[in-house]
């Protein structure tokens, strides 16, 4: 098992296969040991025909957990063994059943004796091991279900390039990318109005005067997300969180989530209390990480922009720590 020790958790999906096609391959012998003519990968479809009788393939693909395909494939294997028929009889003539034949019954008889073998072969197994692989496999099924290891892996890989992010105030020789980036994602899915060039040809004026503040995240030293608090001089806000862009290729680094943290605190330093923020429900991203923060949607104010359809605000005091 040296290769496994070298190649760390990269090799499960090998390590498994190696152990999978260990234990098939004493199955099959398995099977040569009770005289039973059988090959191992029909087992799951046999057992249920035999436990709960006709089936058609999707009842039996979806019990399994094997794909229609999957399913057919080995019906049609077992039909040439004798052991399958199709297309029996029902009440619903539109159902296409499968069910046992008089040998593959027969069979059963057999399988049953040397299933009770197996179990107790590796019962004796799970005493002698440290870890129960049965209830192991059970719980990674379960833990798998709720959260496959394709989204483990990215949530790491968010976490490993954040590291890399600092969100930092902002400075004129970022001007260009606050008018950029932002510039580039209004222009992809909407176009530039009056109160866009108002805030990105001048921030200095038009935010950082007034009261506000703009943040820049720096990915290895490289501008590649913007978002301000803009100070709101009126009873029921404070500060409304505006101009959020990130880059493009920079995208899935969570980088969004870790500016939206800092402005929050920020706004917090500030005394802030109430924010608020307009929005577009096209952009599906944007609203999930504004929910995350801790943004809900209201309505009835006033915009400047044509392109907004949803407004949401933040009471820091309950929602923000």
């Amino acid at each position: 098992m040296d290769f496994f020790n070298k190649t760390g958790k990269m090799a499960l999906g090998s390590r498994l296969r190696l152990l999978t096609n260990k234990v098939t391959e004493d199955a099959a012998q398995i099977y040569e040991l009770y005289h039973v003519e059988f090959l191992p990968k029909w087992f799951p479809v046999f057992f249920i025909l035999a436990e709960e009788g006709e089936k058609t393939i999707t009842e039996i693909a979806n019990e399994i957990g094997h794909s229609q395909p999957s399913v057919t494939k080995i019906i049609r294997e077992m039909t040439s063994a004798g052991l399958v028929e199709d297309n029996l009889l029902t009440h619903d003539k539109r159902r296409n059943v499968v069910g046992l034949t008089e040998k593959g019954k027969k069979l059963n008889d057999k399988i049953r004796v040397s299933c009770q073998d197996v179990d107790a072969a590796i019962e004796m197994i799970i005493e002698e091991a440290t870890h129960n692989l049965w209830e192991a496999i059970e719980e990674w099924e379960f833990l798998l279900e709720q959260k496959s290891l394709l989204k483990r892996v990215n949530e790491q890989k968010k976490i490993r390039e954040s590291q890399a992010v600092e969100i930092v105030p902002y400075k004129p020789e970022y001007q260009e990318a606050f008018r950029s980036l932002n510039e580039e994602w209004i222009s992809t899915y909407f176009e530039m109005e009056e109160a866009d060039y108002k805030a990105l040809n001048n921030p200095q004026d038009y935010i950082l005067d007034k009261g506000g503040v703009i943040l820049v995240a720096l990915y290895n030293n490289k501008p590649v997300g913007v978002c301000a608090l803009i100070k709101m001089h009126q009873e029921d806000y404070d500060y409304e969180m505006a101009k959020m862009a990130v880059s493009p290729s920079a995208q899935g680094k969570n980088i969004g989530f870790l500016l939206g943290q800092e402005v929050l605190k920020q706004a917090k330093e500030l005394g802030a209390q109430n924010l608020y923020l307009e929005s577009n429900t096209i952009l599906k991203p944007a609203i999930n990480l504004y929910h995350k923060l801790g943004f809900k949607k209201i309505a009835g104010r006033n915009t400047p922009y044509k392109r907004c359809n949803i407004q949401m605000a933040l009471h820091l005091d309950r929602s923000y720590q």
